[in-house]
Parts: C-alpha cells; structure tokens; sequence
C-alpha cells in the first residue's frame, strides 16, 4: 500500500524534472532602442528621451521605465526597473523575453503593456 504514493510521488517528481529541458514558450528576443518612460514612450518615434525627462516621469508621473524598441515602433515596459533606471535616455540593446502585461500611466490616462524581462542591457556602440 505505501509503494504506490511514494511511486506516484517519484513519477511526478521525474516528470517536473523534464519541464526544464523543454523549450521556453517565450524564446529569448535582442532589439536595439531607447530605455524611455511609459508616460512619454509614445512619443519616441521622432524624438529621443532624455535621462531628466525619463527619470522625472517615473518619480512623478506614476510612469514606469520601458523599452522602445526601433523595429516595430512598440513600447514595452521593461523590468527590473531597477537595472532599466541605469539607462534612462539611453540607445540600448536589450536582450530577454516577452511575457505578462503591466498597468502603468501614460499623457493619455491609464494604458497596459507588455513586460520585457531583461536577462541584459548594454548601452549600444557608437551612440
């Protein structure tokens, strides 16, 4: 009577061992862009942020710090907030992965987006 949980519990446990040789469902992305705020981001199309404005926005304006990002003209909200705060206003190349959604305040009133987790953030060469 005792073998069948503790085989049950060896089953689960060997299977939950394999989920992490599985692929991730959110491969790892590399863009290039500005680390913006979500108040202003928007607007970052023909104009740059600055680090001022940026850090202002977050500290004042219920904004959090974000990635717009030169591909596709989208910004992201990018986390650890803490490690994007070291770049506001700066070109960047940020490499990590797409996933959740956060609320956050922008010129136009309440928004959501979608979070870029940060495995790094370089400044980008030459800018």
């Amino acid at each position: 009577m005792v073998r069948l949980p503790f085989t049950a519990a060896l089953l689960f446990l060997f299977a939950g061992s394999l989920s992490f040789l599985a692929p991730s469902r959110n491969p790892s992305v590399t863009w290039s862009g500005y680390v913006t705020d979500t108040y202003c981001g928007f607007n970052r199309v023909n104009k740059p942020p600055t680090a001022s404005c940026t850090t202002e926005c977050v500290k004042n304006k219920d904004a959090k710090y974000a990635f717009f990002n030169f591909a596709d003209k989208k910004v992201y909200v990018l986390n650890p907030q803490t490690e994007a705060a070291k770049f506001a206003g700066q070109t960047v190349v940020v490499k990590g992965t797409l996933g959740g959604v956060e609320k956050f305040s922008t010129d136009k009133g309440s928004s959501s987006g979608t979070i870029l987790r940060a495995s790094s953030i370089t400044p980008e060469a030459n800018k």
